[in-house]
């Protein structure tokens, strides 16, 4: 059995794709072989020998849908992989749209249809939300600098200025909200979307849906420590029954099909939950979940092979995860042999 995973870019920003192998690797049950497809030759994913056997640089997304089949395709012919497990949001819409002809060579995913992605999406998630009663902060979505002009009659600042994929920043006046503005449009282009900003503790939720309305399993933290980027440092498992009926609920709406993060704020006074994002994958801190006692990753490795998973009925409160940094030694000669081959075996 040999398993692909992406998202090995563990930076300041982690990708989801290490904790993903090491919940896969965690289970007793799982005895399959790990590879590593990987966008620069500098994630640091594919150096770690304890991660993945093989590592193989793919085309980033802007390339186009037939540059990753090709390549995908390529490196099939040598390993002839079982399951693929993408892991960021940037990459899912075209590995959903190649899906059919990634099974037609034996490849299976489990991934959020076409759809599912445009309903969650930031710059319609205002929309979904009212649609099925579920608390949201208001937002506007920008195209250009003017539209940043009717921030003042339509909220109070601060504001929050998000990426389409990506980033998240707190914004004090207009002139904040332009630096911005023209900070993300250049990396992920637009629309910016424009967020009231709700004061309060935040939440988050690792979950995994079944593709018809169930939940598999769900396993809400509260976040402890921020970075400045609004990346949780660190965590700790909680038991809050509303956040996972509006989790319940949310999966059952949109028929959830793959893992995902639920973002929530909290807003101190009033207790109430506003949802802030819906990621359409798993998050960086998702192996908190299995210490907790739900290996979601490995229940959606199931689930993409075609087996019938029973749902989590339970997990630990109280579990906290704590990321760090670690100095990862390697040698030009690995370094080479990315960047030439586009390839890196540690068989």
């Amino acid at each position: 059995m040999k398993v692909a995973v992406t998202g090995l870019n563990n930076i300041d920003s982690p990708g989801p794709g290490v904790p993903v192998i090491r919940a896969l690797k965690d289970s007793p049950d799982f005895k399959g072989d790990i590879i590593g497809l990987i966008y620069d030759s500098l994630e640091p994913g594919a150096y770690m020998k304890d991660v993945s056997k093989m590592n193989y640089l793919i085309p980033y997304p802007s390339n186009g849908l037939d540059a990753l089949y090709e390549r995908l395709e390529s490196i099939n012919e040598k390993e002839n992989i079982d399951v693929i497990i993408p892991t960021l949001d940037s990459e899912l819409y075209s590995f959903a749209k190649i899906s059919k002809k990634l099974e037609s060579i034996g490849i299976k995913t489990f991934l959020p249809t076409i759809d599912q992605l445009n309903y969650r999406a930031k710059d319609k998630l205002f929309e979904f939300c009212t649609k099925h009663d579920i608390k949201v902060p208001k937002n506007i979505l920008a195209t250009s600098i003017q539209d940043l002009y009717s921030i003042q009659s339509e909220f109070n600042y601060p504001v929050v200025v998000k990426g389409i994929f990506y980033d998240a920043y707190i914004v004090n006046n207009f002139d904040e909200a332009v630096t911005y503005y023209n900070k993300l449009s250049a990396k992920w282009g637009v629309p910016i979307i424009i967020q009231e900003y709700i004061k309060g503790d935040e939440y988050n939720v690792a979950a995994l849906g079944d593709g018809k309305g169930n939940a598999v399993g769900a396993v809400p933290m509260k976040k402890l420590y921020i970075t400045d980027k609004g990346k949780g440092w660190a965590g700790i498992t909680i038991n809050d029954p509303v956040l996972i009926e509006k989790s319940n609920k949310i999966i059952s709406v949109l028929k959830w099909q793959s893992g995902t993060e639920l973002e929530f704020v909290k807003e101190k006074g009033t207790n109430e939950y506003y949802l802030l994002e819906i990621n359409p994958r798993f998050p960086a801190w998702v192996f908190l979940a299995v210490a907790a006692g739900q290996n979601l990753p490995y229940a959606l490795f199931k689930l993409a092979l075609g087996e019938e998973v029973e749902p989590f009925q339970s997990y630990s409160i109280g579990k906290i995860f704590i990321r760090y940094s670690w100095d990862l030694i390697t040698d030009l000669k690995m370094f080479e042999e990315i960047t030439v081959k586009g390839e890196i075996n540690h068989g």
